[in-house]
């Protein structure tokens, strides 16, 4: 089966991380950083399940491939501890734009990183040029958040070292719901969250609480929060099934129509000057998005710092699931890599090894109080000590005890298709008509369903 290759998409990609890179380009803002073909039979690929090694032998170097970002020095400081434990493997670092240098490298052979940090959403469409963890990860599976499982198994192959969860959460202005007279232990449901922005609306008829993405890439990242938090799935099933037409998108696409149609929706562009605006001078205060809207209030926002909370989503029916999946990482081992083995017992120690992830989300030079804008996908680590410190900007609230909770709340069963990115083209594009107002909730769903299938799924095959 071929894949599809994310960098062929005509929709400029925008995750998380191209998001905070963007936003921290924004000086006036007073932003700081951030943070092919298969394998067919009788072919030359090597074996493509990776079995350990005994660490007592483990010896040779290794080069690693991450974004040149804040995460590059945060990996770094891992490297000392790492080899309390493995004198002999000497760890080189390179940062470099990875979705532009990975995928022709992989598919190259030539010049290949011994293993690469890479977004979930990328995975699929190079799951034929890395190496099968499942026999790997096994010790570790029962201490790993499921749906972060999910995202990496293509064809049962588990072909990604899960690294960090992007529960979805709500931020919100406590001055402002204060003034609506609007209680924020209140909002458990999406319809409460209506009520409340109808209310804030009442007291400034300027105010537009909630925030309605206009990248379309990044938009449907948000709506896959919503539908996710609801079904488990995102846009495919177990079976690699649509399920566009199904109960959870019209929920939430309807819901989505209805801040718009009311007035209740800011057209604004995440991490953008005019989104910056919007949430110091009070146009925005509702805002239900990834744990890496914190960025923000940290690093962005000058009038309303300080006047930000965070609490779980709400949930789309009584005693549903108040978290969903909105972003996330890996890394990944390729297929030609020189020392895999070396690269395995690496991320293992980063990933799963207490003094590991402490390091990576524990306070340090790039961040004081810890890194807060994801979190381990280890249950060991969600359920143990706090790993990054309150902040002021956010009031000093625990955000520890708020995030974990809906790590571990994320529905299992999420899967990421290898087309995903293209699928902006068409339920990205048609969500933002119909948030606009030229598409009914019925014509996203039906066009975009034709349009995927055709497009993407069918070609696929």
């Amino acid at each position: 089966m071929t894949r599809t290759d994310p960098m062929q998409s005509s929709t400029a990609r925008f995750d998380r991380r191209s998001a905070l890179r963007a936003a921290a380009l924004l000086g006036g803002a007073g932003l700081a950083g951030s943070g092919l073909a298969a394998c067919m039979p009788g072919s030359s690929q090597p074996e493509q399940k990776l079995a350990p090694k005994p660490s007592a032998t483990a010896k040779g170097s290794i080069t690693l491939w991450m974004r040149d970002d804040d995460l590059l020095k945060v990996f770094r400081t891992v490297v000392p501890a790492f080899n309390k434990v493995y004198p002999d493997v000497s760890v080189k670092m390179v940062g470099l734009d990875i979705d532009t240098k990975l995928p022709p490298t992989l598919i190259s052979g030539t010049a290949v990183p011994d293993g690469s940090f890479y977004e979930d959403v990328n995975i699929g469409a190079q799951a034929d040029h890395l190496y099968d963890l499942t026999s790997l990860m096994k010790p570790h599976r029962a201490d790993t958040v499921q749906f972060k499982l999910d995202v990496n198994t293509f064809d049962n192959k588990l072909v990604g070292i899960p690294w960090d969860t992007d529960p979805g959460l709500l931020y919100y202005r406590t001055d402002i719901l204060d003034k609506a007279g609007v209680d924020p232990a209140t909002l458990i449901s999406y319809d409460a969250l209506l009520d409340a922005a109808d209310k804030i609306k009442s007291k400034n008829a300027k105010a537009k609480p909630i925030p309605l993405e206009q990248d379309a890439n990044l938009g449907l990242q948000w709506l896959m929060m919503l539908i996710n938090q609801q079904q488990g799935s995102g846009l495919i099933d177990k079976q690699d099934n649509l399920t566009i037409d199904t109960p959870a998108f019209r929920n939430a696409l309807t819901w989505i129509r209805q801040v718009a149609e009311q007035g209740l929706g800011a057209r604004t562009k995440f991490a953008s000057t005019s989104n910056i605006a919007m949430l110091d001078n009070g146009t925005i205060s509702l805002v239900p998005w990834a744990i890496w809207f914190i960025f923000l209030p940290q690093s962005g926002l000058k009038t309303s710092v300080g006047k930000w909370r965070v609490a779980e989503l709400p949930a789309w029916t009584e005693g549903g699931a108040r978290s969903g999946v909105m972003g996330g990482s890996s890394f990944v081992i390729p297929l030609k890599a020189k020392n895999p083995e070396l690269a395995w017992l690496f991320y293992e120690f980063a990933l799963y090894n207490k003094k590991g992830y402490s390091t990576v989300y524990g306070p340090n030079k790039t961040y004081p109080n810890g890194l807060n804008t994801s979190l381990p996908s280890v249950k060991a680590a969600l359920n143990g000590p706090a790993l990054f410190k309150p902040v002021e900007q956010l009031g000093n609230q625990d955000l520890w005890s708020v995030d974990t909770k809906a790590a571990l709340a994320i529905p299992a069963g999420y899967r990421i298709p290898p087309w995903f990115n293209q699928a902006a083209n068409y339920l990205g594009v048609n969500m933002q008509k119909m948030i606009d107002g030229s598409m009914s909730v019925d014509d996203v769903i039906s066009k975009s369903s034709d349009q995927i299938q055709k497009n993407l799924v069918d070609r696929q095959r």
